[in-house]
């Protein structure tokens, strides 16, 4: 899970991970927020209605929810569950709330959590990207503080202050998360059984 306040660099650092190594399976998250110049439904979210939201809510659809600066968010659990048996790595791009969700369902989850270099910066990205009002950018930024505070609760911090740098970093966190012993018994399932290592640790 890579979770981070708006504009410190998340979905950049993903796209560019995913680029990196394509086996990465990328959870795309349903939201009922409009849709952003060049953003496309079904890549960067699946782009809903509050009443269709609502639906997968009550029927039990989402892994995790929550309602961010005004919109709701959510994790659908359709892929899921069969590739993380299957030991492939899911990536999702989520918020605090939702990785708290998840790692009640999953406690094997790990947590990055991204940080901009200053507050400073992280102002200077947001009205760069030409994406949103004054009045969105200011909340967003009162909101920060709140976000940040959960960054103790994720196991890995990176700091995006050089993007290779973090990119690198991040794709360092998971190599190791790839080593861990449920992903490689998952992953190679008849070499275990081959050498009696049981499979649940």
């Amino acid at each position: 899970m890579v979770v981070a306040p708006s504009g410190a660099g998340k979905s950049s650092l993903v796209r560019a991970l995913l680029d990196r190594d394509p086996s990465i399976i990328l959870s795309i998250s349903c939201t009922t927020r409009q849709p952003r110049p060049g953003e496309a439904d079904g890549r960067e979210y699946r782009f809903v209605t509050t009443e269709a939201f609502t639906q997968l809510r009550q029927a039990e659809a989402l892994l995790e929810w929550a309602e961010v600066h005004g919109n709701f968010y959510g994790t659908p659990r359709d892929r899921i569950d069969a590739a993380t048996a299957a030991g492939q790595d899911v990536l999702l791009e989520i918020d605090w709330q939702g990785a708290r969700q998840v790692k009640q369902r999953y406690p094997q989850a790990i947590g990055i959590f991204i940080l901009p270099p200053s507050i400073e910066e992280l102002a200077a990205r947001l009205k760069a990207r030409g994406q949103d009002d004054a009045a969105v950018i200011e909340r967003r930024l009162l909101a920060a503080g709140g976000e940040i505070a959960h960054a103790p609760e994720c196991e890995y911090v990176i700091i995006n202050q050089e993007f290779s740098v973090a990119l690198s970093e991040l794709g360092q966190v998971i190599s190791a998360a790839r080593l861990r012993f449920a992903s490689q018994a998952a992953r190679n399932a008849p070499l275990f059984a081959q050498l009696g290592i049981p499979a649940a640790h």
